[in-house]
């Protein structure tokens, strides 16, 4: 069985950046994973002090960094329109990455189209430029998994020119958005595999996926139609088969981090403690 380590979403404590790791570190987390596109988190904002402090408080409380989130809102890559800005942002917010001593920087491209059309061209080509600068500079972007089923996305990626485009794994969002079985997506990805999120939920309904990330994309999680479709449960309470997951996962020798995303909830760090007892009893 691979070594599990337990990382926290700092912004899933809704206590700001410092207090966030301090209250990942205070329960048990082994690691913590940023958001890293606006505020004192955006690299235009970080100087080389400032990085340099920054790692040194979070290894000081006894954590490494997980991953950085260069979730840049809206439609992903899909619009031409966005993209030469997106890519530029992202590539800074990777070699952000590599100064705080992790690889991975996650994000949501979109939804990758089942067959290859102008928006697969054009999510394409952005991949490309990123895979490219993920091998030159040693990080890799990670793509969040959820909006179309994993052979897909493995097409996808198998497309790509580079290696430095790779998976972000969350289980809760294949259940809640597609009705797809995490075991077997992980099975299908594999190596691909290079961070993943622990999160839990069930579908209500089923919709399109691309009207589903629409609403996501021009309103956020809050978006009111998205309750109709999917709830985002604690850890266990969901339809997420944990245990069969977790073997799939050892099973293509992934040996990173299991990130606890709690994007909803009256009382977050209530249920991510329950999240790290529950990772921890499994």
């Amino acid at each position: 069985m691979a070594e599990r380590k337990i990382g926290v979403m700092v912004e899933s404590f809704r206590l700001g950046l410092r207090p966030g790791i301090e209250k990942a570190a205070a329960i048990g987390a082994d690691g913590v994973q940023i958001y890293a596109t606006s505020g004192e988190m955006d690299p235009d904002n970080l100087d080389a002090a400032a990085r340099k402090e920054l790692g040194s408080f979070v290894a000081d409380k006894g954590l490494v960094i997980s991953a950085l989130c260069a979730d840049l809102g809206g439609h992903g890559f899909e619009r031409a329109e966005d993209n030469e800005w997106k890519v530029s942002r992202s590539m800074r917010i990777m070699d952000l990455a590599v100064e705080l001593g992790t690889g991975v920087v996650t994000t949501h491209i979109g939804v990758v189209p089942n067959e290859p059309n102008d928006m697969y061209k054009i999510m394409q080509d952005a991949c490309n430029e990123l895979a490219e600068y993920g091998d030159k500079v040693g990080a890799t972007f990670a793509i969040e998994t959820g909006p179309e089923p994993a052979t897909v996305l493995k097409g996808f990626l198998d497309s790509l020119d580079g290696r430095g485009v790779r998976v972000n794994f969350d289980p809760a969002n294949l259940v809640m958005v597609i009705g797809e079985d995490p075991a077997q997506s992980v099975k299908t990805l594999g190596d691909y595999i290079v961070h993943t999120h622990a999160k839990d939920g069930r579908m209500v309904k089923k919709e399109d996926p691309r009207v589903v990330y629409g609403w996501f994309a021009d309103g956020g999680i809050e978006d009111v139609h998205l309750a109709d479709y999917f709830i985002e449960t604690p850890l266990g309470d969901g339809d997420v088969d944990f245990p069969a997951y977790l073997a799939a996962l050892d099973g293509t020798g992934y040996d990173g981090f299991l990130t606890i995303e709690r994007e909803v909830g009256e009382d977050p760090v209530a249920d991510i403690e329950k999240a790290i007892g529950f990772l921890q009893g499994l």
